[in-house]
């Protein structure tokens, strides 16, 4: 059974509001009865419930994260950045992975509401503002995540995917290649719809015919790259896209598994591939991966760092925080 304060008065011989004293206001308590008051601490082995307590004057210590995709190290990364900074402050982090399915976003909601954590962190899936107004409403503020809120009623921290995504086609063009698939999805992600919009404005904007093939996908995943580097393989010669672009980097590495015949990697000389995030494995691949780079772990410091702020301040005005990507390259641009 775990030592409560009582035990802890009784031990030492005083009443729980001394204990209580010499926890909380060390110097209104007379040296002796603080030794010992410490001496029965350390002999009970009590410690102190600082989230009951704090959660009884109205602060809780906990923030929830509902991130979109827990098997991408790009979420994990962020959310090491929001750990970074929540530290700093005596704060835990709740997580929660929807995997790209509104069911399970709306049960971390849920979840985190009925915890009563101090703020939420919340990289959406679909239209989630009417349920974030409802958090609001009870008191709990919450910032958007990797995703650019697109309203003044909360703030967001995300990367400028339009201008990845126009970076990502410029290169493409810039190495010679005319037919590009972008390959991603589903496309009612932001950050999916942001990053082809971008490859659009590059082919628009670029000399001469530059061809936008949309090779949707239903994730963003190693298998879903495979299974549409097959696809395009299966098409006669003449039909390849002579570059893809891909919408994250696990996609971008799925294709990269795939594009290969016999012993014959296609990656660069005949398909030109990038990816999006810089993940730790995009350097790491059989052909390191050039890719558009986010600043994870400085995006989840931030988000967590206004979370805070605006719960010490409900006046704050939200704000939207973009930060912008850089273009990676490596060996799967570079074609010999």
């Amino acid at each position: 059974m775990a030592v409560s304060i009582k035990d802890v008065a009784d031990a030492a011989g005083v009443s729980v509001g001394t204990v209580s004293n010499v926890l909380n206001r060390p110097e209104s308590v007379s040296a002796e009865s603080a030794t010992r008051v410490h001496r029965a601490i350390g002999e009970l082995g009590y410690v102190r419930n600082d989230a009951a307590r704090k959660l009884r004057a109205g602060v809780s210590t906990t923030v929830g994260f509902v991130v979109l995709n827990g098997q991408n190290p790009f979420a994990g990364d962020v959310v090491r950045g929001a750990e970074d900074e929540a530290s700093r402050h005596g704060i835990a982090i709740l997580y929660g992975n929807t995997d790209e399915d509104s069911t399970r976003e709306r049960m971390y909601l849920d979840l985190f509401e009925e915890q009563q954590v101090r703020g939420v962190l919340i990289s959406p899936y679909g239209d989630i503002l009417p349920r974030l107004e409802r958090l609001r409403s009870r008191g709990i503020r919450s910032v958007l995540v990797d995703r650019f809120g697109g309203t003044s009623r909360f703030s967001s921290v995300s990367v400028d995917s339009v201008a990845g995504g126009r970076m990502a086609v410029e290169h493409l063009i810039a190495t010679g290649r005319r037919r590009i698939a972008f390959v991603g999805g589903p496309m009612d992600m932001r950050q999916v719809t942001d990053r082809l919009a971008g490859a659009r404005v590059a082919a628009d904007n670029a000399l001469g015919d530059v061809q936008i093939e949309v090779l949707a996908t239903s994730a963003m995943t190693v298998a879903e790259g495979v299974e549409v580097g097959r696809r395009v393989l299966a098409r006669p010669r003449r039909e390849w896209p002579d570059a893809m672009f891909a919408a994250n980097d696990l996609t971008a590495l799925g294709l990269l598994q795939s594009l290969v015949v016999g012993e014959r990697m296609l990656v660069p000389n005949e398909i030109a591939l990038v990816g999006f995030d810089d993940i730790s494995f995009a350097a790491a691949a059989a052909v390191p991966l050039s890719t558009i780079r986010q600043p994870s772990r400085m995006i989840g410091r931030t988000a967590l760092r206004i979370l805070l702020e605006e719960c010490d301040d409900a006046e704050l005005i939200p704000r939207q925080t973009v930060f912008q990507p850089e273009l990676v390259v490596r060996r799967s641009t570079a074609a010999s």
